[in-house]
């Protein structure tokens, strides 16, 4: 039933998201009383009937097919992420009883390898709840210098890049833009959702955010989602000043994201994040191995 909700409310959100004017609907000047379009709109678009729109978006329908499943996400405007949400969400609310739990998340040796690879370059290795699994020396140096930089080993002590986002001072600071990161971090967590309809620790760092921060509510309340790729922000880091950062971030295997931070080389933000890495770096080889 819970993903049979999770269906229909996207459904629902997505469709306020739509004007008639964006689909070539004449409207004749009448007062809409539902922002975007109405359910029998939607369902002429999809070619549904609208009795069978309502009951899916009610929640109370589970047997849309792959093809139907395709001409809402046309009507709708989706886009590829968008489409494929639709048809996982549909996926779980199809299949009765407990799926199989997600297995403890873990850093394979040939990622630890790519990490040891780049060096100076930052990454952080992301999991599905946006849990630090991992990170080299640049990468810790930029996004969280202010914590231990162990953290990751520790399963049940390790760094969120959410919560950091969402409730650490030092991370809302470190982005000019933070609305378009707390935006971007708020999609790949409603992406994961989809995937992972049955993961309670991710259904309780989704609660726990939607508490402490009313952002995060409002943002999560938009039903946007967002599957990898790259971004650029502007970082303004305390000890080198500001920067203009590509985030790119690519999926594993094991639905893992490697969040890979570069500079475009011979700018004065490559000059900031060499003098970040090489200073790190150095002052990390002078300390006393860990433990």
């Amino acid at each position: 039933m819970e993903a049979r909700r999770r269906l229909g409310e996207f459904l629902k959100t997505r469709r306020s998201h739509l004007r008639p004017e964006d689909v070539g609907l004449a409207t004749y000047g009448d007062r809409r009383r539902v922002p975007g379009l109405r359910r029998e709109e939607l369902a002429q678009l999809a070619g549904v009937s609208a009795p069978y729109y309502s009951r899916l978006e009610q929640g109370q329908s589970a047997n849309a097919s792959p093809e139907v499943l395709d001409a809402l996400a046309q009507a709708l405007r989706l886009d590829d992420t968008e489409r494929r949400h639709l048809h996982e969400l549909a996926a779980g609310a199809r299949k009765p009883g407990t799926r199989r739990r997600p297995a403890p998340e873990r850093v394979t040796p040939a990622v630890r390898q790519l990490l040891a690879t780049l060096g100076d370059v930052p990454v952080v290795v992301l999991g599905r709840r946006s849990d630090v699994l991992a990170w080299n020396t640049a990468g810790h140096a930029l996004f969280a210098g202010h914590l231990d930089p162990h953290a990751p080993e520790q399963p049940g002590h390790r760094p969120n890049m959410a919560r950091l986002v969402f409730l650490d001072p030092h991370t809302r600071e470190l982005y000019a833009d933070w609305t378009a990161k707390a935006r971007a971090v708020v999609a790949t967590l409603r992406m994961a959702s989809g995937q992972y309809l049955d993961d309670p620790r991710l259904a309780a760092l989704v609660g726990d955010l939607s508490v402490r921060s009313n952002e995060f509510a409002s943002f999560w309340a938009d039903q946007r989602v967002k599957s990898g790729g790259d971004a650029v922000y502007e970082m303004r880091h305390p000890l080198v000043g500001t920067m203009t950062v590509t985030h790119q971030a690519l999926r594993t295997e094991q639905e893992q994201h490697v969040v890979v931070a570069t500079t475009e080389p011979g700018s004065p933000s490559h000059a900031a994040m060499t003098l970040l890495t090489h200073t790190t770096i150095t002052a990390r080889r002078t300390q006393p191995a860990h433990g």
